[in-house]
């Protein structure tokens, strides 16, 4: 009987039934304590072979609790199943039905295994055939000779007077060339390194094969398995790690990679099993002392620079994707701890994924893990083959590698001593090509696939890649699916990330509602008790327009908050993580809790302090009013922050159009006075409309008199003569009007005042509408802004 094994790797091995303990010698039992009951279900004769007696008591302790009960029901069960007739695939229902038995779990061991009914065909080779890519870039314009230093040459000036433009160059620009026929393949289980110098287009070209270069800009093809990806498919099938790592600080690493989890694998996978997926990663990474630790940044301590980037590559990996793209993923890291991320970038490989990276001078440890190299020189090709052959390839041109010396190193070396050279690195490039048709010939017999896209695709998913919810079912056009969650579960999630974050971070919240407070309190000492003269009326309206820009004004606060999340958001959504509408919704159902609460606080420290009209209804308005500010004037900086990337340049702007809607409220010039070519900005001042509505709740009651009989001289430059003159005067205008006007009759109401402001059109409760719907209006735009302005391509 011969048995087929597969060793979790690249390979399936043919053993014949008796030869199980010399197999024993070749086998990794490491890699999964189920291959090690596997292997004791095969070796059945009385007398254990050693290696595998070795493996299964040192792994042992750190089984899976049904562990030694199986080991003991194989001893008696299966001392009689080893008949010719007893397959594989029986012995492995007795395994199962053990395990079951054990812990209760009805998890098949097919599903905790690799398929090893056959051989593991090589089901992706991603091709790129003569990409070439450039971009316009500024001219340096040169004064004519005359103008310039008596030193240069005339010769220099006639060039450039007289050189012809290049096509498509004008004279303000010129095309640069950052890739230029650039050729190759990545296969699965195998690692592909970009390597150059800075500049020579290695991140070029790992975004043109992430399709992340605007189409139409891009010439040439990349194809898997033959065919070509459509943007759709490869989003879903494969992911991006960028060279910056973009992480919450205050999430803890197993949190972060639990988010993603939750992200990327399906709503129809258990919590438990999403855990699970989240440990196996941990270990994976090399994680597990730091799974309990903070990311951290500048101010708080939290992981290393290696464990951080090997967080951010497990983020994109989570579930498990078929092509994995990285820039420059051991940039800034020692030598330790980038040889440690390549190290899981080969485990990654060798799980059947296809590894694309970009890496700038790897160590010779490095160099042994890599199976692929492509130096580029100023967007060409230079070499393109295994490190193996790289000694081979540059004696044949001539600068053999000396014994002993880095092999990468020397060829970085050689090429940039070509590029400082006059004919550069054209020879170098020459060359190359001579060598890869030399090679092809040696090679002509074409690999043999024998799978199309979808069927590779479906047979990946069968082993169990690609767990973001994807069926295998080849005939179906949605077989991997755009996301892999419903709507509201994406909003469920980001927004529990939000809160855990915030609320590990609460000093940012606590400086918002100090300055509330700080300000509400500054107004409240300020404006204390106003009474209801002609000069308590002016006060009014300076706190109400002081109050209502405050409001705007401490929500600029918001702003940093979502540009450090901007980064983070473009990652996750250029692969479909979530929805661009389910974050921008998340964000303001997390942001209301805070709001409400400034809100409250504000209008208890200034309310009865300033001595407002209205009792409690009037200060249940202006708490709403307040409210509706807060939230507009929130979703107004975050709209801002999400079209402007810039901090410093964001608060500018935020500040100068706050001013500008503070001039045209209403406080400064009245509606009517404003200029015509300017009343248009007067109805988008997001100020106008909580300004007047703070006014009609205080003033637009009609029994409420501001001004009383002499009072009506206080405005004026008669308010400092003597009341006995203010009274005789009174009198004279009672005679003149034909009216009697006392000491005590009212001159002017609340209604009064609102007709002197120019506020005659909109009720309060229209103007909260109003400025609650800008709140609305502003978030959609966000919407908008992001879905336009984070495609995250060249273009």
């Amino acid at each position: 009987m011969n048995l087929l094994i597969s060793d979790l790797g690249d390979r399936s091995i043919t053993v014949p039934s008796n030869g199980i303990e010399n197999f024993t010698n070749k086998i990794p039992i490491y890699r999964d304590i189920h291959l090690s009951i596997i292997l004791l279900v095969l070796n059945v004769k009385p007398a254990m072979s050693p290696i595998v007696a070795q493996n299964v008591s040192s792994n042992n302790d750190s089984s899976t609790p049904y562990f030694q009960h199986s080991l003991e029901l194989i001893a008696g069960e299966f001392s009689t199943a080893t008949a010719p007739s007893s397959t594989l695939g029986q012995l492995l229902q007795h395994v199962g039905d053990t395990r079951k038995e054990a812990t209760g779990d009805q998890t098949s061991v097919h599903e905790l295994l690799v398929d090893i009914s056959e051989p593991r065909p090589i089901p992706f080779v991603l091709s790129f055939n003569n990409l070439t890519y450039s971009v316009k870039v500024p001219r340096k314009m040169a004064l004519p000779g005359f103008f310039r230093w008596s030193g240069g040459s005339a010769a220099a000036d006639a060039a450039v007077v007289g050189n012809p433009l290049a096509a498509g160059d004008s004279y303000f620009t010129r095309t640069k060339m950052l890739l230029n026929d650039i050729s190759g393949e990545a296969r699965d289980g195998e690692i592909l390194a970009v390597l150059g110098a800075s500049g020579s287009g290695k991140s070029t070209l790992i975004d043109a094969l992430a399709n992340r270069i605007a189409k139409g800009s891009l010439k040439g093809n990349v194809t898997l398995n033959g065919e070509t990806l459509e943007s759709r498919m490869l989003k879903v099938i494969s992911a991006y790690v960028m060279q910056d790592d973009l992480l919450f600080p205050m999430l803890t690493v197993e949190e972060t990679l639990m988010f993603a989890a939750e992200f990327r694998l399906p709503r129809t996978l258990s919590k438990s099993k999403k855990k699970m997926r989240v440990q196996v990663l941990i270990d994976q990474l090399g994680l597990r002392n730091a799974a309990k630790t903070i990311i951290g940044d500048e101010g708080h301590r939290g992981v290393s620079g290696g464990e951080r980037r090997r967080v951010s590559i497990g983020i994109d990996i989570i579930h498990d994707p078929i092509i994995l793209f990285l820039d420059e993923p051991t940039s800034g890291l020692d030598s330790t701890s980038a040889f440690m991320v390549v190290k899981v970038l080969q485990r990654i490989a060798q799980s059947g994924s296809i590894v694309v990276m970009s890496i700038h001078q790897p160590s010779y440890r490095i160099l042994g893990l890599l199976d692929r190299l492509i130096f580029l020189s100023r967007g060409q090709t230079v070499y393109s083959g295994s490190p193996t052959n790289l000694p081979l390839y540059f004696s044949e041109f001539g600068h053999p590698i000396p014994e002993n010396e880095n092999k990468t190193e020397f060829a970085l070396d050689l090429i940039r001593e070509l590029e400082g050279s006059p004919g550069g690195t054209k020879s170098l490039v020459e060359f190359n090509k001579s060598w890869q048709s030399m090679k092809h010939t040696r090679d002509s017999e074409p690999d043999q696939l024998g799978l199309s896209l979808k069927e590779a695709i479906s047979a990946s998913i069968s082993r169990g890649k690609l767990v973001s919810g994807a069926t295998n079912d080849i005939n179906s056009s949605s077989m991997v699916p755009t996301f892999a969650n419903p709507f509201w579960k994406e909003m469920v999630v980001l927004s529990k990330r939000s809160i855990l974050n915030s609320k590990r971070m609460p000093g940012l919240f606590g400086i918002r509602l100090a300055a509330v407070l700080v300000t509400g309190s500054i107004l409240a000492t300020v404006f204390w008790q106003l009474d209801n003269s002609p000069k308590g009326v002016q006060e009014r309206l300076g706190f109400f327009a002081f109050a209502m820009s405050t409001t705007y004004y401490t929500c600029a606060d918001a702003l940093p908050v979502f540009l450090q999340e901007r980064y983070i958001f473009m990652r996750e959504t250029a692969y479909n993580a979530y929805r661009r509408l389910s974050y921008v919704i998340s964000n303001a159902l997390v942001a209301l809790p805070g709001l409400i609460f400034l809100s409250f606080a504000f209008a208890m420290a200034t309310f009865w302090a300033v001595g407002l009209d209205g009792g409690l209804s009037g200060f249940l308005f202006y708490f709403l009013i307040m409210f509706a500010s807060f939230w507009s004037g929130s979703s107004f900086v975050t709209f801002l922050s999400g079209v402007v990337p810039h901090v410093m340049l964001g608060y500018t702007i935020v500040v100068a159009i706050l001013a500008y809607f503070l001039l045209f409220s209403g406080f400064f010039i009245n509606r009517d006075r404003i200029p015509g070519y300017w009343i248009w900005f007067h109805y988008l001042s997001l100020v106008k409309y909580p300004y007047e509505a703070v006014l009609r709740n205080e003033f637009e009651n009609p029994s409420k008199c501001l001004v009383r009989g002499i009072q009506i001289f206080d405005n004026s430059p008669l308010g400092e003569i003597p009341s006995a003159m203010k009274v005789r005067l009174l009198q004279s205008v009672s005679k003149s009007l034909g009216v009697r006007i006392t000491r005590s009759t009212c001159m002017t109401t609340g209604l009064d005042i609102l007709k002197q402001e120019g506020i005659t059109d909109l009720s309060k409760w229209n103007c909260l509408l109003i400025t609650v719907a800008w709140g609305f209006l502003f978030r959609i735009l966000l919407y908008f802004s992001l879905l336009l302005g984070s495609k995250n391509k060249r273009s």
